[in-house]
């Protein structure tokens, strides 16, 4: 598919679900695609990414962003502590707070360099040992707490298990996001974000939909 195949999809999904049109974002992953894909993406105009890990896209983001205007970067995938620093100086938006320690090292950062970006906090609404993300029972606790440390926690972000239905965790995450008053959602892939759309999705992540198979590395 192509971009626009992608975003003509977001815009009808948007509309079915009786959503504002351009209420959801688009945010294309980039994580292991090559340098060329990529530009090419931006050159369509598009300037909403995301990026699985810190050190990949140190490598990458900043000669792009020295090209083409406007870039706006997203952490999506597992972030270790001593990758904060790093991590707030390249992302705009993070999505994976998803412990007590990354909110108390976020909270320091954010007082020294006075600024932070966006924060969701990546709820693991499928309860898998191998994933990160807060416990749904934890999520309302930890959210007051990020929340109490000045973080700007905008959103929740989840990935739900492979072998079950999307939808009941979409739904699960737009409820708990409700109850804390928490404004966005960052859920639904390649695969499911026109479901995601229709429960609430106000982020979704499209990578292999828009690139095509990510290279290995």
């Amino acid at each position: 598919m192509s971009l626009h195949d992608i975003t003509s999809r977001i815009a009808k999904a948007e509309t079915d679900a009786g959503r504002t049109p351009g209420s959801v974002e688009l945010i294309a992953v980039s994580k292991v695609q090559p340098d060329a894909r990529v530009a090419a993406v931006l050159s369509e105009g598009h300037r909403c990414f995301g990026e699985n890990r810190v050190q990949e896209a140190e490598g990458k983001w900043p000669a792009f962003r020295q090209e083409f205007d406007g870039v706006k970067l997203h952490l999506i995938g597992p972030l270790q502590s001593n990758k904060a620093r790093s991590a707030f100086e390249l992302f705009d938006v993070i999505h994976t707070l998803d412990r007590p320690k990354l909110a108390q090292t976020f909270a320091r950062l954010a007082q020294e360099m006075g600024r932070c970006p966006d924060m969701f906090v990546q709820v693991n609404t499928g309860e898998e040992d191998q994933k990160a993300g807060v416990l749904p029972a934890d999520a309302d606790d930890f959210i007051k707490e990020c929340l109490s440390l000045d973080l700007p926690v905008c959103g929740l972000m989840c990935i739900p298990p492979v072998d079950e239905e999307a939808a009941l965790h979409f739904a699960l995450l737009a409820k708990i996001a409700a109850r804390n008053g928490v404004r966005d959602l960052s859920m639904g892939m390649s695969s499911d974000f026109e479901k995601a759309i229709a429960l609430g999705a106000t982020h979704v992540r499209v990578g292999s939909a828009i690139f095509g198979e990510r290279s290995v590395g």
